[in-house]
């Protein structure tokens, strides 16, 4: 489970960190990027070894030492999902070494050595030039730094997605700086996911023809993990991907062997060339192509038209000469050769997922005809909107499509639209994501579309589970936030009861210096409020207490609940503690912020220090026991915390077996409002849809109160808004001191 809160700070800290380096140093931002991305390689790649190598390590005799030992440890790492490293390429080594003006060489050898180490089956160097290799050249203090930098614990524990998310932070940062071009070659890790669970790519030939960093293979490679429960080296699969750039294919060729995947990446332009010919042969096509492409040149792929070719369903409209007056006319705009490319290079049972422009669901002339007999073979499988801020450098929403060749016969005549334009979780002002449970929500509608009712239901024993498991944390999680209120509790009490002692007020106002003073009215508003937090203690106490009777009761039922009736009847029980979750919940912050107030009250206004009756430190204690963590220092969760993830966590899994079973109670397929229809041919032939594919024009809208979110969903929203504000708010700033500054200049 991701704490995106705290992965974003994660990223903006290490960027600062490198990038202030950077602004240090004589590099420019090309200078610098590539290395920056070899030393997070690095890291991700020792990671997934130290993870490993216990593993490997616990198969080899003791008696095994030095050569020997390193060999079957070299030996064991072959068909792992990591690489093996020679201990002068791993991470932990190089972090070690003292900083000298040899560090730089160091780096340089490590990665060499990589490069000779990683090979095929047949010998042949998977990384051959494709790490970064000039580091000499940095000052040393510079390379220590940004060894440090990515050595943190953090990084040391990282798996799957933070990785990936931190690539693609750098890589679009590195964009943003002027280092690389338009940040093309990540695709968002919500949509690479979206993707694949639809299309569940588990064997035979995948390809991706704009393949970018390889971030689609990679997450396969995680699917056929997590969800076939294999390692991709058991499968009979194999990757090829195309990139036009060279700096894209090396870190796609860097992303496949740090995940211990084998692919074959090939350098050229999709548009006029077929590197790997693979026409009609693919299982699986993967892709996140450039949308709007308009200079593609018509002379270059006229000859590739006709059925069994690469454009099987013609040319979209040209837009007059190109931008070059040798190279004539051009296509205007590219999207409709994308669609068949992909289609095109599926076999007779294939299934393809990519990302498009949402304009292409609906773009009219050509690009229409093109669409039409695309919907007319039948094997246009699932539409689904995606709203905006999904991609770093820009915001526009965007269009997820999917092709099966090997669609049912019951299936044919059908396209399932989903709009999920509303459903997105806020990183940040600028950036969403899909969650895990979001994910796997979407793609319940297309396992039911498809009659996989057991995966449905699968997934919902999944929620009632985990609800469970948090349900089951409670007791010890409240009994110690109880227990640390007390302590507050009764150190205040003290102090008010002490307030009253005429001898010991005596004293403390005699400690008093200067113009300080201590009010017998400032006392006995305090002994008010203290009786007051008393008071209401008993209500406080009553509600957790009957959530943990009424808690117990229910997930000691999980594992009775076998077939799908008793889980619909054990769903009802958990969404009747849903009142009491809450209540506990407000009784906890309730609780938190009354002792909080009143211990700041002790201090500032009573003096709470001067009196021999308090005791300061058990209320430092309790005070930081009962806060928040700081999230920018990397505190560990806190007693507060911890009661209140365990309060949260339930109600929110609850609420997740909530979404499928209020939208679909009998695990079968039903249009949804806003959300999902099934729509047949006829209806996207109707003059009134024209063959347009936008799920928008045909799922309608939700109908309200149909769900319980609407408190939810409005607090999210504003927060979202405030990010933003907080966001416009720094770039004003940033503007009018640079504007200042630049009138100074002018004036001096």
């Amino acid at each position: 489970m991701i704490d995106y809160q705290e992965l974003k700070q994660l990223e903006d800290d290490l960027w600062e960190a490198a990038d202030q380096l950077r602004a240090n140093s004589k590099l420019t931002a090309t200078e610098y990027s590539m290395p920056v991305l070899g030393l997070i390689f690095l890291r991700h790649a020792t990671t997934r070894f130290n993870a490993l190598l216990a593993e490997v390590e616990a198969a080899i005799p003791a008696r095994a030492t030095g050569e020997v030992r390193e060999g079957l440890i070299k030996l064991g790492f072959s068909g792992k999902a990591a690489i093996y490293l020679p201990e002068q390429s791993r991470y932990d080594y190089l972090a070690s070494l003292p900083q000298s003006a040899t560090l730089g060489v160091n780096i340089r050898d490590a990665m060499v050595a990589i490069e000779d180490e990683v090979t095929d089956q047949h010998g042949n160097k998977l990384l051959a030039g494709a790490l970064p290799k000039d580091y000499v050249g940095f000052e040393p203090d510079l390379l220590a730094e940004l060894i440090k930098i990515f050595n943190s614990p953090v990084l040391a524990k990282a798996k799957g997605d933070v990785f990936g998310r931190i690539y693609e932070y750098f890589l679009n940062q590195f964009a943003m700086s002027g280092a690389q071009e338009g940040g093309e070659f990540f695709t968002p890790p919500s949509l690479v996911r979206m993707i694949v669970n639809v299309i569940e790519p588990d064997h035979g030939t995948v390809l991706d023809p704009a393949c970018g960093s390889a971030g689609m293979f990679v997450q396969t490679g995680h699917f056929i993990e997590d969800a076939r429960h294999k390692n991709t080296n058991d499968v009979d699969i194999i990757f090829y991907g195309q990139e036009k750039a060279d700096l894209n294919s090396k870190l796609a060729r860097m992303n496949l062997a740090v995940h211990g995947l084998e692919g074959q990446i090939k350098i050229g332009n999709t548009f006029y060339e077929d590197q790997h010919e693979l026409l009609g042969q693919c299982d699986f096509v993967m892709a996140n192509p450039p949308f709007n492409v308009d200079g593609v040149q018509l002379n270059k792929i006229k000859g590739h038209v006709g059925v069994g070719n690469r454009l099987p369903f013609g040319l979209p409209g040209t837009a007059g000469k190109s931008k070059k007056k040798d190279d004539g006319e051009a296509i205007s705009n590219a999207n409709s050769l994308w669609l068949q490319y992909f289609y095109s290079y599926l076999n007779d049972k294939g299934r393809a997922g990519f990302v498009m422009a949402s304009s292409a669901s609906d773009a009219g002339n050509k690009d229409k005809d093109i669409r039409q007999k695309l919907v007319e073979t039948g094997h246009v499988d699932v539409m689904i909107s995606i709203g905006n801020k999904f991609f770093y450098t820009r915001s526009l929403p965007c269009t997820l499509w999917f092709f099966d060749k090997g669609k049912r016969q019951d299936l044919l005549d059908n396209v399932l639209m989903i709009d999920a334009r509303n459903v997105y979780t806020v990183v940040s002002a600028r950036s969403h994501v899909f969650t895990d449970e979001q994910l796997a929500n979407l793609t319940a509608i297309t396992w039911l579309y498809r009659g996989e009712r057991d995966k449905f239901i699968n997934l919902l024993s999944r929620y009632q589970n985990t609800a469970a498991d948090w349900l089951d944390k409670l007791p010890a999680r409240l009994q110690s936030d109880t227990e640390t209120v007390a302590k507050l509790a009764n150190a205040l009490i003290k102090l008010a009861k002490a307030s009253k002692d005429s001898a010991a007020l005596a004293t403390v106002r005699g400690k008093l210096t200067g113009e300080q003073t201590l009010e017998d009215a400032v006392l006995a508003d305090f002994r008010a409020q203290v009786d007051e937090a008393q008071s209401q203690s008993t209500a406080w106490e009553l509600s957790v207490h009957t959530l943990l009777e009424q808690a117990a009761k229910t997930y000691s039922q999980v594992s009775t609940a076998v077939d799908f009736a008793a889980k619909q009847n054990l769903q009802a029980q958990f969404e009747a503690l849903q009142p009491a979750i809450k209540a506990a919940l407000h009784s906890v912050e309730a609780r938190h912020k009354a002792w909080l107030k009143l211990l700041d009250t002790a201090e500032k206004q009573c003096r709470a220090r001067l009196w021999s009756a308090f005791d300061p430190e058990s209320c430092r204690d309790a005070k930081k026991a009962l806060q928040p963590r700081d999230v920018k220092k990397r505190e560990a969760l806190t007693v507060r915390d911890l009661s209140h993830e365990s309060l949260k966590r339930a109600a929110y899994f609850i609420h997740q077996a909530h979404w499928l079973l209020s939208r679909f109670p009998d695990a079968t397929y039903q249009d949804i409002g806003g959300l999902c229809k099934l729509v047949t041919r006829a209806e996207i032939a109707s003059k009134d849809k024209d063959y347009s594919l936008t799920p928008g024009r045909y799922v309608g809208v939700a109908v309200r109160g149909q769900d319980e979110e609407d408190d939810e969903v409005f607090v999210t929203r504003m927060k979202e808004i405030h990010g933003e504000l907080v966001e416009l708010n720094d770039k004003a700033a940033a503007l009018s001191e640079k504007i200042q500054r630049s009138f100074l200049e002018l004036t001096e």
